[in-house]
């Protein structure tokens, strides 16, 4: 199916659409259209599949709690430099995020004035259902997708809400306190029949409740958690070490950021959900459990969105001898994590499309807690992960 123009339009809702990494990713789509921009970063950028969604078709809009333009966070942002911002300030000011559906008792350290006041869980659902149709139409879209890069909120009480599909209506109507936004959303979208992506290390699509959701209504959600920096580098080298029989006796890493991610996670319950999904990776890996395996994370304003990631390995190797690794990753958070935004969202359609609903695990590649079928261990090797998506993208996947 194309629009009227000939050529098949995405729309992607961002969820904290006003954020670094959002605008990193409509400022990077702008400049493509303009010629003005490499495909560096984009891991997908040379794969020729039928359906794949071009980056510069892809049309941005949603909702964050800071109303501002777009030009205007991006600024504030301090990602793009001074030619970047200039040549997509015009486009960026045309874009303003819609009012959002928030909470404070969920995310306590990121705040703004452009929040929705809304009586009730099923009239929070029923008004982001109506942004997302009112999107499609302005903007002439084919389809829609929808990717949360909002703040991380606290991970809540595991009650009845969380099980099953039923509870979770259920929960709604009651209007349960331990359904948070990041769970309203990706409810909004399975209703609405919009794909979902979660970048974020909140719950959501993930619980029980929403997936089998999601399955019945053959609704494509994928997440959770984008895998840019030190967990990406961690889903590599465990492997290597592992087939090379070295013993991890312990693993430290710690980072270091000053954007508004890591002032959310300031907040001690915030900080519980981000360390959750960053701590199961490497005992998948390895098959063992690593006693010593500490991760920190420290907000440091001077940093912004140069983030630091830092690691020292202990390895055991041939006649118990004992070695060291060290990696230090100094890196740019938003510049890693705005092209996988720009890919989970062309896989997702592209799901859509071929009528595949309920956990997308090809899309396992970009996550740090990939949401399975079945509910069943996830993989997390790197190399693995990329045969995964290269598979189904060839549609050879399950042969």
């Amino acid at each position: 199916m194309v629009n009227a123009s000939g050529r098949r339009r995405v729309g992607v809702a961002v969820v904290g659409l006003g954020g670094a990494v959002a605008t990193t990713a409509v400022a990077g789509v702008e400049l493509m259209r303009r010629g003005a921009n490499s495909m560096s970063g984009l891991p997908l950028a040379d794969v020729a599949v039928p359906g794949l969604a071009g980056y510069e078709d892809l049309v941005f809009g949603g909702w964050d709690v800071n109303g501002q333009s777009l030009a205007a966070a991006a600024a504030e942002h301090h990602v793009l430099n001074d030619n970047q911002l200039a040549d997509t300030e015009d486009a960026l000011s045309r874009v303003t995020p819609w009012k959002a559906v928030a909470s404070s008792a969920f995310c306590r350290r990121v705040g703004g004035s452009n929040m929705r006041e809304m009586r009730g869980h099923r009239a929070a659902i029923d008004a982001i259902i109506s942004d997302i149709q009112q999107f499609k139409v302005a903007n002439d879209l084919d389809d829609v997708v929808m990717i949360n890069l909002a703040s991380t909120e606290r991970t809540p009480v595991e009650g009845e809400a969380l099980r099953t599909a039923d509870g979770f209506q259920r929960a709604l109507d009651q209007d349960d306190p331990d359904i948070g936004p990041a769970m309203l959303y990706a409810a909004a979208a399975i209703e609405a029949g919009v794909a979902y992506g979660n970048f974020t290390p909140s719950v959501a699509a993930d619980i029980p409740g929403l997936t089998e959701l999601a399955e019945r209504r053959g609704v494509p959600v994928a997440g959770k958690d984008g895998k840019t920096g030190q967990t990406l580098l961690k889903t590599v080298l465990a492997p290597a070490l592992r087939a090379r029989a070295l013993h991890v006796d312990g693993w430290f890493s710690t980072n270091i950021l000053g954007n508004r991610d890591g002032q959310a996670l300031e907040d001690p319950d915030s900080l519980k959900s981000k360390l959750g999904t960053k701590g199961n990776v490497l005992d998948s890996i390895l098959g063992y459990k690593v006693e010593d395996h500490l991760v920190d994370i420290r907000y440091y304003r001077p940093r912004g969105d140069d983030k630091e990631a830092w690691d020292n390995i202990d390895v055991s190797g041939f006649l118990g001898h004992r070695m060291q690794i060290k990696v230090n990753f100094l890196c740019k958070d938003s510049v890693l994590a705005a092209p996988l935004v720009l890919e989970i969202a062309r896989v997702l359609d592209l799901a859509r499309q071929r009528g595949e609903g309920g956990p997308q695990e090809q899309l396992s590649l970009f996550f740090k807690a990939p949401m399975t079928a079945g509910r069943r261990a996830p993989e997390h090797a790197f190399h693995r992960q990329e045969r995964m998506l290269s598979d189904w993208l060839e549609g050879n996947a399950g042969r």
